[in-house]
């Protein structure tokens, strides 16, 4: 099925751009620019000479192998962990596969330098597509482009410098998703290294790398196009302005972090982290989310801001104006595959869920009450252990689905052995299935599946613009400001929290740094979940000695006598070392480079 939906998503790109070539800018240039013969191969597998042809006006080929980045090493994180989402890997879900799934050996730490989990240990992957891009930014220019656009800033160019930006843009962000894993890497500039070239590089240290990838942020940001584009479908996969602000306001907050900023998994190895703290770094990362929300906000020329209904966030074709919260984001074509593969059991046909990530009791307990307390703290809300989905924030149940949940013209019954929770081999055993990215099969009177629905995978969305503000100004500031009180707030207003008479939405007066740093966390993990966030969240934070040593939890659930009730139980019991806070660089890496460092204690 995975397999199908890449070839899927290929044709779609290769459709959408030759669709692309034939409407509004290039629809003169498609007939009269001279282009080389087609071949049915990867593009990649062409001649420099053939992919940036000096007789190709219109830049087909080229904006082929650009597409191919975009496809092949640009990942979609639906199911991308060998079936499961990364989320799997942490305290909030577990697979229901009983074949070892990736994320298991992930979430147990069932890895080492040569016997590595493929599908999230990226190293050769980020770099092939570092050297796609370098190959487009080294060799775009000779294409006599006779095709203008309008960047960001007003300005037309020629094509090719949208191009040349994207590239930089994909470039950064590979560089970023190394740097996330494994601290400071190689950093290889424009260059194009061949089979002769000396390939025993040094580690850059972190400080550098992050320098390098803001850098280049900065000065691509006003070359790429703006929001809102005229056709959002044709650009699905394109990096805007906002996208480039977006992952700066990332990568300053992650370099910010504890991990990285504070306490180092080695103090004083600038492979993994800066030499010393410095707290402006804080303040670094809090000033480029606030240069986002005030050039592209609500208030903003981009008018970015969330969408009401949070579900409306990852479905249907891309429209900023019924959807203005996404900025950078994957588009899947039309099909039913996340509500297949993670579809509750019990059902048949067209409606048939194979259930793969079941979300934990641990994430279910920290949605907080309708009030915005957590489950014991509300004095309006008393939480009630014999029913204990009632009363709760609305994520809640546009996340998880549990026993009496409606879904599919049914009501889910997830007692043990019920008919959504059958025993066997494959079995469900945290008590949940997953709901976050499915249509909205809760409340729209379908009783199976529609396969022509269209699923996105944000990569960046205004959401974590304001939850990266809030931590980043919370953290650079004694006490919490009443900006900070504001992004939680707008936050918890779109979920449907009860404002109260103090209209703050759950949150108390005069709150400490720290109180305010548990809620922003909790906020993250409640509004971000499954969007793979959380596994480098309690990273970065340096939290996941805590995290992952407490057992991962599920409920059992008995019914007696139309009386039900609910068990807590222990379903796994991770082990974290400290050493895992960074992946270890790949043995082979290390044995053929007498310059590369491993990471501390691997």
């Amino acid at each position: 099925m995975l397999d199908s939906k890449k070839e899927m998503n290929k044709t779609m790109i290769r459709n959408k751009f030759l669709k692309y070539l034939g409407t509004g800018l290039l629809t003169t240039v498609m007939f009269s620019a001279c282009i080389d013969g087609y071949e049915s191969e990867p593009v990649e597998q062409f001649s420099i000479d053939y992919l940036f042809s000096r007789s190709d006006s219109a830049g087909l080929q080229a904006r082929y192998f650009l597409n191919e980045i975009y496809l092949n090493n640009l990942y979609n994180g639906h199911n991308r962990v060998g079936g499961d989402y990364l989320d799997a890997a942490t305290d909030d879900a577990m697979s229901i596969s009983n074949d070892e799934p990736d994320v298991l050996k992930l979430f147990m730490g069932q890895f080492t330098a040569s016997n590595r989990v493929s599908s999230d240990m990226y190293w050769g992957e980020f770099y092939n597509g570092i050297r796609k891009a370098n190959i487009l930014i080294n060799h775009i220019d000779v294409v006599p482009f006779n095709l203008k656009y309008t960047a960001a800033n007003g300005e037309v160019h020629p094509l090719n410098v949208s191009m040349k930006a994207e590239a930089r843009f994909l470039r950064a962000h590979f560089y970023f998703e190394l740097v996330k894993r494994y601290g400071g890497v190689p950093l290889l500039g424009d260059r194009v290294y061949d089979l002769n070239d000396d390939m025993e590089l040094p580690r850059n240290t972190f400080a550098e790398c992050i320098d390098y990838i803001v850098s280049e942020l900065d000065a691509i940001k006003d070359d790429l196009r703006g929001l809102p584009m005229s056709d959002a479908f044709e650009y699905a996969h394109t990096p805007t302005k906002e996208a480039c602000m977006a992952m700066k306001s990332r990568v300053l907050l992650y370099a910010a972090s504890p991990l990285f900023n504070e306490s180092p998994i080695e103090p004083g190895n600038e492979l993994v982290g800066y030499a010393s703290y410095d707290p402006t770094r804080w303040s670094l990362a809090a000033q480029a989310a606030k240069d986002f929300i005030d050039e592209f906000g609500s208030e903003g020329k981009a008018n970015i801001g969330l969408t009401a209904d949070v579900r409306d966030v990852f479905l249907g074709f891309y429209d900023q104006s019924t959807n203005p919260e996404l900025i950078f984001f994957r588009q899947d074509g039309k099909n039913k595959n996340v509500e297949t593969n993670n579809g509750p059991l019990g059902f048949t046909g067209n409606a048939l869920g194979n259930g793969r990530t079941t979300p934990s009791q641990n994430l279910v307990d920290a949605f907080p009450m309708l009030d915005g307390k957590m489950p014991g703290e509300s004095n309006k809300y008393v939480y009630n252990a014999n029913d204990p989905y009632a009363n709760r924030d609305p994520r809640l149940n546009k996340t998880v689905l549990h026993h009496g949940s409606n879904w599919l013209g049914r009501v889910l019954d997830l007692t043990q052995g019920g008919v959504n929770n059958p025993s066997g081999a494959s079995s469900n055993q945290t008590g949940y299935y997953m709901c976050k990215f499915m249509g909205k099969y809760d409340s729209n009177g379908r009783t199976d599946y529609d396969d022509q629905q269209v699923h996105l995978w944000p990569m960046f969305r205004y959401a974590e613009i304001l939850l990266n503000y809030a931590e980043a100004l919370n953290e650079s500031e004694t006490s919490p400001s009443q900006e900070v009180y504001d992004a939680i707030i707008a936050l918890r207003q779109r979920a449907g929290i009860e404002a109260g008479d103090d209209n703050l939405y759950g949150l108390d007066l005069n709150m400490t740094q720290g109180e305010m740093r548990e809620v922003i966390q909790n906020e993250r993990r409640i509004e971000l979940a499954f969007e793979e966030h959380r596994y480098w969240d309690i990273r970065r934070w340096e939290i996941a000695e805590e995290v992952l040593n407490q057992p991962l939890r599920g409920v059992t659930i008995f019914s007696n006598s139309g009386r039900i009730t609910y068990n807590e139980v222990s379903v796994l019991s991770p082990k974290f070392e400290r050493r895992r806070y960074l992946y270890p660089i790949p043995y082979a890496e290390v044995i053929k480079n007498r310059n590369m460092i491993q990471n501390p204690n691997w």
